[in-house]
């Protein structure tokens, strides 16, 4: 059973970046245990928890649960919608949290794959490639071509929150079957 852990760069529980990550979640191999990870109850990343010299500073419990999940997990596949041009602050939190202690990076050869979204035309091109710069430095097989940028997102769903466009179905579908792919090469 591989495990796979999504997480979504948006905290509105009715978020679009939320309703794309649901829809993946059937798209996965039986043999997969997805999930959705909460990050919205994290507190800011300060590294003052992660310096043994700091007592009065404890390692938040939420931290090493997360850092855990991550660790366990053979594959991360984030959904981020994007905000002023960049990944939201909750995602890159979450990055930060898991990107220490330096010889225990959580994130470490994780293959991940990146599905990003806009309400405007762009399809979050910049939260991606902003996201894709942070996850580089720690070694982490990613996809390449083509890469996902969902644009005028609130288009694609229907009343109860499932993807309308067989087109776009078919191609986030591609996504993951190619994320997959890249998560049982990295594990073989």
């Amino acid at each position: 059973m591989k495990k796979i852990s999504i997480l979504v760069g948006s905290l509105r529980q009715g978020s679009f970046a939320r309703k794309i990550a649901k829809n993946t979640l059937a798209m996965f191999p039986e043999n997969y245990e997805v999930q959705i990870v909460e990050i919205g109850h994290l507190p800011l990343y300060n590294f003052d928890y992660d310096d043994p010299n700091m007592s009065e500073f404890p390692l938040p419990e939420s931290y090493t649960e997360f850092r855990e999940t991550i660790k366990a997990s053979d594959g991360v596949l984030f959904v981020t919608p994007e905000n002023n041009r960049t990944i939201p602050a909750c995602l890159k939190n979450a990055v930060d949290i898991c990107s220490k202690p330096n010889d225990d990076v959580a994130w470490t050869n994780k293959p991940n794959g990146i599905i990003s979204h806009s309400v405007g035309k762009m399809g979050g091109y910049s939260s991606q490639k902003n996201l894709r710069l942070a996850l580089s430095y720690f070694d982490m097989p990613s996809l390449g071509q083509p890469e996902v940028f969902l644009g005028n997102s609130p288009n694609y769903f229907d009343e109860d929150g499932n993807i309308n466009a067989e087109r776009t179905v078919k191609f986030i579908q591609d996504y993951i079957d190619r994320f997959v792919k890249l998560v049982e090469s990295t594990s073989a």
